[in-house]
């Protein structure tokens, strides 16, 4: 880390001509502000993740110092930003309890200082506008659309093992499994392309835009069994191309979806998750009405609509 903020002090021009930097929760911000003191212009920290929350694989062994760069971060910062209002306060609340695990002195009241420059901003999504979308290109049976990375985070267990309960109850539907996988494949996503091959119609990251998108049209529902999400783009990306969503009623989800969706696209546990998927297999059309109506809803987080949030942000910075 400190080699990089070397190399980033040795390659860029004269601090004082910025008005400001943006970094993200991972930048060693107070290594930087070390190294190049007072001319350093004011930060913006942006928080997409951290690693304090973030479920940990077993065996990782660095996630405790990674913790600690998220809160210095934090700390030396002129503005923090969070990607969700549930992720700032997971994060702030979660502060106080992980600097205890320190083997040397207890600081108090971080958590308080850096909730006191700290702000929300949901990111923007890029896609169509909600009037270009075709529904009428779902597939018949019901295309059930997986485009989240990889990760065991995500939990693609429970959403395989929810799907084979299905399969074994008879519904048809078919399955396109999406999302980047950093070149390794999970031993369960390759025994779901054998125990799936007669149903799944697309395996493996899309990296053409367009590609991608045409996917979400013809997708019916998304499902999320996700144990770590902080916004969740790929979510409503998914969403505004027509697609039913399944979601755990907790994480960033109750706080994207409007509150009159609740009730149809939460689910509270993996019972309710099949009953919910089950009914949306056998008879998707009955959710064009309200699935219409909620993607107009999350229209509102194209970059459009938000770019004016983000502009005042930056002017605020520049102002410290």
């Amino acid at each position: 880390m400190l080699g990089a903020a070397l190399h980033i002090v040795d390659s860029i021009p004269p601090l004082e001509k910025y008005d400001g930097i943006i970094v993200t929760d991972l930048f060693n911000l107070s290594d930087f502000k070390a190294l190049v003191g007072s001319q350093c212009p004011p930060v913006l920290a942006y928080f997409h993740e951290n690693q304090i929350t973030y479920p940990q694989p077993p065996g990782d062994k660095g996630a405790f110092q990674l913790g600690i760069i998220n809160i210095t971060t934090a700390l030396v910062a002129d503005m923090v930003v969070f990607n969700s209002k549930m992720h700032k306060d997971a994060f702030l609340n979660a502060v106080p309890e992980f600097l205890k695990r320190g083997r040397d002195c207890g600081p108090k009241g971080i958590a308080d200082k850096i909730r006191e420059k700290s702000e929300v901003l949901y990111p923007g999504i890029t896609l169509p506008s909600y009037g270009d979308v075709d529904a009428e290109q779902q597939t018949d049976p019901p295309l059930v659309i997986w485009n989240h990375r990889w990760g065991f985070d995500k939990n693609y267990e429970m959403f395989f093992s929810v799907l084979e309960e299905l399969n074994d109850m008879g519904l048809d539907f078919y399955l396109a499994l999406m999302g980047e996988n950093s070149g390794v494949i999970p031993e369960k996503f390759k025994k779901a392309e054998k125990k799936f091959r007669d149903r799944i119609v697309q395996f493996g990251y899309v990296p053409s835009r367009e590609e991608y998108e045409k996917w979400l049209k013809r997708g019916a529902v998304v499902i999320s069994t996700a144990m770590q999400e902080n916004f969740g783009i790929s979510v409503i990306e998914a969403i505004v191309m027509g697609c039913v969503p399944l979601l755990p009623d907790r994480l960033s989800y109750p706080e994207i979806l409007p509150e009159e969706f609740h009730e149809h696209f939460l689910y509270k546990n993996r019972h309710d998750l099949i009953e919910k998927l089950s009914m949306t297999i056998s008879d998707y059309k009955r959710h064009e009405e309200i699935q219409s109506r909620l993607a107009q809803e999350m229209t509102s987080f194209l970059w459009k609509y938000v770019i004016s949030r983000y502009d005042r942000a930056l002017e605020r910075l520049a102002r410290f």
